[in-house]
């Protein structure tokens, strides 16, 4: 095989390993501490070491107008969604908080079609929609099985993908020149500091972090948020997008699976089907997108 397609192959196990762990290490790395103190070290630890990667790479850093909007909005929208994903967490398996992540590029198309004027809507896309949606109300009627506060805890972690998703599509829209580990950088260093804001507000530093939950942190801190954020933007650049859009379909399934295995965690039936439903959404609305993209290209193709 050649080197540049072991490179892609790693990479594309690797985003999958990263995104399949993610939800665990949140919940884990929450144990025994107040949520937003692994919130706040886990962005520490990750722009800390974004900054030696930029040092090693010799990559500047633009700090003009533009480039600062950027940092400032990718910031904001990072803390939020994961504020929200942190407080979430308390009340649902860590599997739950994929699936219902994998809703991300439905949202997504959606700010798109508002803000950005791109074509979001084709049959195949509606009814992936419409499937998503109803998938999502089946794990909602699901996760009062679970008890306590479990519906509140998706409630969270969806808002958290309105967030994310707004961020994506603002930050698109500002359209900055900006390297991507520069861009990750200055989006962790507006991050950290609202996440000490809200440690300092919400939270407390502990006296003393289970061996795990500080394991889990640093984890998350070197793979789950600089590696993740390193290997999707290169997938993105080297592979077509419809080959990207598979791992929001596969890290579902190994999330709830690793959640089972590792954690103790139970699926209920009626989470089992909108999981299922919100999946198959997921897979007719990306046929949708790289179908129509692709009779765009071989168009364009035919008119030169």
């Amino acid at each position: 095989m050649p080197k540049h397609k072991k490179n892609l192959a790693s990479a594309y196990l690797g985003i999958i390993l990263i995104w399949s762990t993610t939800p665990l290490g949140i919940v884990w790395s929450a144990q025994g501490v107040h949520y937003t103190f692994p919130l706040f070290a886990r962005m520490a630890i990750g722009l800390a070491v974004s900054l030696l990667w930029l040092a090693f790479t010799r990559t500047r850093l633009p700090l003009d107008a533009q480039a600062r909007r950027s940092y400032a909005i990718a910031g904001f929208s990072i803390w939020a969604a994961m504020l929200c994903t942190y407080w979430g967490a308390r009340f649902i398996p860590s599997g739950m908080i994929s699936v219902v992540f994998g809703l991300s590029p439905i949202m997504t198309g959606l700010f798109a079609w508002a803000w950005l004027r791109e074509d979001a809507f084709s049959p195949l896309k509606i009814v992936g929609m419409l499937l998503g949606v109803g998938g999502l109300f089946l794990v909602f009627g699901g996760s009062l099985q679970l008890g306590g506060a479990a519906h509140w805890g998706i409630a969270a972690v969806l808002a958290a993908v309105v967030l994310q998703a707004w961020g994506l599509v603002a930050i698109k829209r500002v359209g900055a020149d900006v390297p991507a580990v520069a861009q990750t950088a200055g989006a962790l260093a507006v991050t950290v500091a609202l996440s000490a804001l809200s440690l300092a507000l919400l939270g407390n530093w502990p006296a003393h972090m289970p061996t795990r939950a500080a394991a889990a942190t640093l984890y998350l801190g070197v793979f789950g948020s600089v590696a993740g954020f390193s290997l999707y933007y290169f997938l993105i650049k080297h592979i077509s997008t419809g080959r990207v859009a598979l791992i929001t379909l596969i890290t579902p399934v190994t999330a709830l699976f690793l959640g089972m295995l590792l954690n103790g965690e139970r699926l209920t039936l009626g989470i089992a089907e909108g999981t299922a439903m919100i999946l198959f959404g997921l897979a007719l609305y990306e046929w949708g997108l790289v179908s129509k993209n692709g009779r765009r290209l071989r168009a364009a193709r035919l008119s030169e």
